[in-house]
């Protein structure tokens, strides 16, 4: 198996670093290498970037506005925006449903849904998880009733991310009590707008407020936003957590960290010499760093066997498991680094604007902490690490 780039990917490459130099604004890339936090116009105006260039929605099919990129020229996009600063495309939209639509979306779906994506006149989230229903996500008991024209909606959803920025949400309900779990379920999209709808935000470790509580209460929703066929949700829920789960590995986004953590290792101290001399501490910089060559070179592996006509199976949940663990060692690394200079918390470090004088002469102490706990999630969201090894052993060792 050939792991080397083609020349036409090569050149794929240097168009896309080119791209980013010209076009990825300095305020964006400068908050995203500084760990701040993004506002929905940063977002917004970023995909507006990429939407001209043709390259937000980048693994659609052209037909549906997309450029047709594969596996391949999909993973070199991403890397190559992690390294320059680029924030990471808000997924649920484009990369989650946008999919789901086109395969198993009507013609009028997909003829009004889709063109709102590209055009950013729709912020969606993902309304999946519950309070008794999150990696067991077929215990749903949101319920939709069919009444006439209209489902009427009841129930609660938790861990919405951005969902107080959204006027859109897909949600798996529950439309048939009676059978089975993952029979009953109906994969349903409502409108945020919609009277009965409550969205309360939860404050995480970092001191944001970016993932929701989203409650239902008599919420009408017409039967033409139902996705597919009623109690067959399932089926689409799971063909979306493909999409959700592709390239969550973050490679780009984990070699950019640990160049990251060399930087704040040359500039930190102990016993008089920069960190990185430290046994203890230059033996975990290189065991990451060993962990993200084997990673990247499994990645593409995978990348190499789809390209070719393969379906990822167990693979991706294993570079789900060793991807978020690594992400998550670096900036643990990264913390530890700057020692008590990452103990305060100056929630105005996390945004635009600041300009006090670095904590501990070192400009990355200010966001280490709140970067290290707001990163826990990564190895829960997207299905949990627990869950991600239940399928491995099931799929590999028929356990």
């Amino acid at each position: 198996m050939d792991l080397q780039f083609t020349p036409q990917e090569e050149a794929f490459r240097a168009e896309v670093q080119s791209f980013l130099k010209e076009k990825l604004p300095k305020h964006i890339a400068q908050k995203v290498k500084a760990g701040q936090r993004l506002s929905k116009a940063d977002q917004d105006e970023w995909h507006a970037i990429l939407n001209e260039r043709g390259w937000y929605a980048n693994h659609w099919p052209m037909e549906n506005g997309g450029p047709g990129w594969g596996a391949v020229e999909k993973f070199i996009f991403d890397t190559e925006c992690a390294l320059a600063g680029g924030p990471r495309v808000v997924p649920f939209g484009v990369n989650m449903l946008g999919p789901v639509l086109i395969k198993y979306g009507n013609e009028q779906q997909k003829n009004y849904w889709l063109p709102r994506m590209l055009k950013g006149e729709d912020w969606w989230c993902q309304g999946y998880s519950e309070p008794g229903a999150g990696s067991d996500l077929a215990s749903v008991k949101t319920t939709a009733v069919r009444e006439g024209d209209f489902y009427i909606v009841n129930g609660q959803k938790t861990w919405t991310t951005q969902g107080q920025h959204a006027n859109m949400i897909f949600c798996l309900v529950r439309t048939n009590r009676e059978a089975k779990a993952q029979a009953g379920i109906s994969f349903l999209l409502v409108d945020m707008n919609t009277p009965g709808v409550e969205v309360r935000p939860i404050r995480t470790l970092d001191g944001d407020k970016d993932v929701n509580e989203v409650f239902f209460t008599d919420v009408k929703v017409p039967v033409e936003n139902l996705v597919g066929e009623e109690n067959k949700g399932w089926t689409y829920a799971k063909y979306l957590l493909t999409y959700e789960r592709t390239g969550i590995a973050g490679v780009g986004f984990c070699i950019s960290a640990l160049a990251k953590l060399k930087v704040v290792a040359a500039k930190a101290h102990k016993n008089g010499k920069p960190l990185n001399q430290d046994p203890l501490f230059a033996a975990r910089m290189a065991k990451v760093e060993i962990d993200l060559e084997n990673m990247k070179t499994t990645n593409l592996r995978v990348i190499a066997a789809v390209a070719g006509g393969g379906v990822p199976g167990a693979e991706s949940s294993m570079l789900k498991i060793r991807g978020t663990e690594i992400r998550q060692e670096i900036l643990s690394l990264i913390r530890r680094a700057m020692g008590v200079y990452a103990v305060p918390y100056i929630d105005e470090a996390q945004y635009e604007g600041y300009e006090d004088a670095p904590v501990g002469l070192i400009d990355e102490a200010a966001t280490a902490a709140a970067n290290y706990f707001n990163y826990r999630k990564l190895s829960i969201f997207g299905g949990s690490n627990e869950i991600q090894k239940n399928i491995i052993s099931k799929m590999i060792l028929g356990l």
